[in-house]
This record gives C-alpha cells, sequence and structure tokens, in this order.
C-alpha cells in the first residue's frame, strides 16, 4: 500500500512539473503573443537551435565571417537577393529596425545568398538610401543551404548564443508596431 502512495506521489509531482512552464518558455509565449499582421509568420521554436558554422564573405573583401561572431547580442539574420523583389521591398524596413534597436544588443545582419554582385549589392543600398546594413554575401549557398534556406527571404532571429530562436518565411513588415514590440520584448527579457 505504502508503495502505491509514493507511486501517486511521483506521478502527480512528475506531472506537476511538466506543467509548470519554465520561465524563459513563459517569456517566449508572452513575446511569441505579439505576433500581429505579418508577424504571425514568425515561429518560434519550442527549443533553440544550433546554427551552421559555414563561413561567408565580409563586405567589402574584409574576409570571411561566421554566425559566432555574432554571438553576445541577439540577430536578426536576413537571407535575401538583389534580383528577389519581396527581399527588396523589406530591406528598408530592416534598415529602420536596424536604425531603432542597433547597438551592443542587437544587430540585423543581411545575407546576399546566391548570384549577387557586390556592385549590384551597393548600387542597390545606395538607390535605397540604405547605409546601416552589411552587405556579406554567401554566393554558394553554404550557410544558407546548411540554414535550410531553400527560398527567399527568410529571416531567423538568433538569441545571444547564436542559437536560432525563430524563423519567418518570405517577406514582412519588420518596421511594424509587432516587428518592434518583439525586439523590444526580447531585450527587456535578457537584459545586459
Amino acid at each position: 500500500m505504502r508503495l502505491l502512495h509514493l507511486l501517486t506521489l511521483y506521478m502527480a509531482l512528475t506531472l506537476g512539473a511538466i506543467a509548470v512552464p519554465h520561465p524563459a518558455r513563459a517569456e517566449m509565449a508572452e513575446i511569441a503573443a505579439l505576433r500581429v499582421g505579418d508577424m504571425k509568420k514568425l515561429v518560434f521554436h519550442s527549443a533553440p537551435k544550433t546554427v551552421s558554422q559555414a563561413r561567408f564573405f565580409l563586405a567589402d573583401d574584409a574576409g570571411m565571417g561566421t554566425l559566432a561572431d555574432y554571438q553576445g547580442k541577439y540577430i536578426l539574420l536576413n537571407f535575401w537577393a538583389t534580383w528577389c523583389a519581396p527581399c527588396r521591398k523589406e530591406m528598408p524596413m530592416l534598415s529602420a529596425l536596424q536604425a531603432e534597436f542597433g547597438g551592443d544588443r542587437f544587430e540585423v545582419l543581411t545575407l546576399a545568398t546566391g548570384r549577387n554582385t557586390p556592385a549590384g549589392i551597393a548600387r542597390f543600398f545606395e538607390k535605397t538610401g540604405i547605409t546601416n546594413l552589411p552587405m556579406h554575401t554567401d554566393p554558394k549557398q553554404a550557410l544558407a543551404r546548411e540554414m535550410g534556406v531553400f527560398g527567399l527571404p527568410v529571416t531567423m532571429i538568433l538569441d545571444p548564443q547564436g542559437q536560432e530562436i525563430a524563423r519567418l518565411l518570405g517577406d514582412a513588415d519588420w518596421n511594424s508596431d509587432s516587428a518592434r514590440a518583439i525586439i523590444a520584448a526580447l531585450l527587456k527579457a535578457n537584459p545586459e
């Protein structure tokens, strides 16, 4: 009989432990609840995902980089191409998001994947007045392929540990009230 009581107590404790959400998960659920409009396409993962360490070309022939170089802050990683109309449409919105939140704790990282010439990227940025986003490239799509990017645009949010916590397929209004609220909430949930 005592064994039955202990088993019942064990089951109750186990079920109670499963039902009580982890604080980080509770915060993420609150942040996910801020998704409105285009941001409803932003999918928060149930657990952070490891990202690829494939190298990409840094702007201005500055060498090679990896996503690990950006650890320590939230990264909004956007895979795009100059020939992609939805990508071009959202680039000024990403620039506005970088202008508002960019700094030691957040950065918009744009990565032109596939056939994009540095001159073509520079012309597009100049034409649209974008001066605060990087012109990095992934010409052979090594990083994009390893990150599961098979269409453009694709945008991911990486946490300060360098893990993917959310992904949005297709274009979105990254300067919307919803997008800005999500970024602000992420930064508030993990203060310096």
